[in-house]
């Protein structure tokens, strides 16, 4: 799960917190674990975190894994949890009392058959609660808005509940029974919301709800929002917060992956790229026959390039002509006026576009970057859809015809090639 500032809650949280359950035990080999259960408890913590955080640095194996889709390493995560454990002794202290608590009631426990793993799920406990801390903190600086550890707790209490729900529909068959009880009806063949679930944005909050109550009937255990905790009473009766959350999720999930990708590729790659696609087009030109296609593209590149003929008596300007093209491709009436004036004026793709019209400039970025980027401005797109409007529409919007447009975009990609090369020289 991805949110804005966060950067614990994603799968690779498992590797960090079994690491540092892992360095403090063997920090307390050092620290006696009696001493966390007397009065000089909260005073070792500055000693633990020089212990574990030297332990970190040593350790040489599941550190080096990736923590998260960040780039942060499992033992850089679980540095920067330990070096905040020592600027939060409140959390330190919890640990503390819970480890007294727990040496009252059975003695010198670690040294007991199983003792081990209760401290160290001790420390597992302080650090989950210490991330939630630390991420619903991050979140709040990015977004502005509040959240609480126990709200961060929620967000991915929903987020591993879509990906249950989505595993069952994908295995309809061999669930068929709690796939209806979740749908509220019966499952005779693959349900539609199957293939309607494509993400967690898509998730209905009912299904949700659903889920959780079917989960004592099905697996013997009740489910999320259906216990007595309280940590989610804000959602058991509010299917509206829950797709609040879950479209949130999802809505930055699908904006943090354009930073999956390298956009600034080495120069040479990419014309590489370009080399190899003309290569391509030539060669299978040359082994084709003109075809009908070719005859059409001719016969409208000669009216193209023919003199426009105007009804001098026409009442009609041609901005207005221009508006009634744009409304007939479900665009705003002053889409073409609007998109140009958003373009980034003295840009080095602008300059080298000069001469192409509007409509070919964003054919070349919906080929190059596809239909939707985080540099276009909200003019370009259309707004039934989100993103740049199709080739059929850029077509109708220049007045050509689609192999037309196609042809002068490929056009316009080769010389922005070709001008890249000449730079990179």
């Amino acid at each position: 799960m991805r949110l804005p500032g966060t950067r614990y809650q994603e799968h690779g949280w498992e590797q960090v917190r079994k690491l540092l359950g892992q360095c403090s035990l063997q920090a307390l080999a050092r620290i006696d674990p009696v001493r966390l259960a007397g009065p000089e408890g909260e005073a070792l913590l500055p000693e633990y975190v020089d212990a574990v955080a030297r332990l970190l640095r040593a350790d040489g194996g599941r550190g080096e894994a990736p923590g998260n889709s960040y780039g942060d390493s499992v033992r850089e995560l679980a540095l920067g949890l330990v070096y905040e454990l020592g600027a939060r002794p409140n959390d330190w202290a919890a640990l503390c009392t819970a480890v007294a608590g727990e040496h009252a009631r059975m003695g010198a426990f670690w040294n007991l058959p199983g003792g081990e793993a209760l401290l160290r799920k001790k420390f597992n406990d302080l650090y989950a609660v210490l991330r939630d801390k630390v991420d619903s903190d991050n979140y709040q600086a990015a977004c502005g808005r509040p959240c609480s550890p126990n709200r961060m707790y929620a967000y991915r209490m929903l987020d591993t509940a879509y990906g249950e729900v989505a595993r069952l529909f994908k295995a309809w068959r061999e669930h068929r029974e709690q796939v209806g009880a979740i749908l509220a009806r019966s499952v005779e063949a693959e349900p539609i919301e199957a293939r309607l679930l494509t993400g967690v944005a898509s998730c209905r909050p009912e299904w949700i709800l659903r889920w959780s109550e079917s989960l004592e009937r099905f697996t013997g255990a009740p489910g999320p929002l259906h216990t007595r905790s309280k940590r989610f009473a804000a959602l058991k009766d509010s299917p509206d917060k829950i797709g609040a959350m879950l479209r949130e999720i999802g809505e930055y999930e699908a904006l943090s992956a354009n930073g999956d990708r390298d956009w600034l590729q080495d120069a040479n790659d990419a014309t590489a790229w370009i080399d190899d696609y003309w290569r391509v087009i030539g060669e299978s030109e040359q082994a084709s026959t003109p075809g009908p296609d070719r005859i059409l593209e001719a016969r409208q590149e000669e009216l193209d390039l023919a003199e426009p003929v105007y009804d001098e008596q026409a009442a009609e300007p041609l901005p207005l002509l221009a508006e009634q093209v744009a409304q007939q491709v479900s665009l705003s009436p002053r889409y073409l006026q609007m998109a140009a004036a958003a373009q980034e004026r003295g840009s080095w793709a602008l300059r080298m576009m000069a001469d192409d019209t509007l409509p070919v400039r964003l054919a070349v970025y919906l080929k190059l970057l596809g239909p939707f980027d985080d540099s276009y401005p909200s003019e370009w797109l259309d707004p039934a859809t989100g993103e740049l409007p199709t080739m059929q529409q850029l077509a109708m919007l220049d007045g050509v015809s689609l192999p037309t447009l196609r042809k002068r975009r490929d056009a316009a990609i080769a010389r922005l090639s070709s001008a890249g090369n000449e730079e990179t020289r």
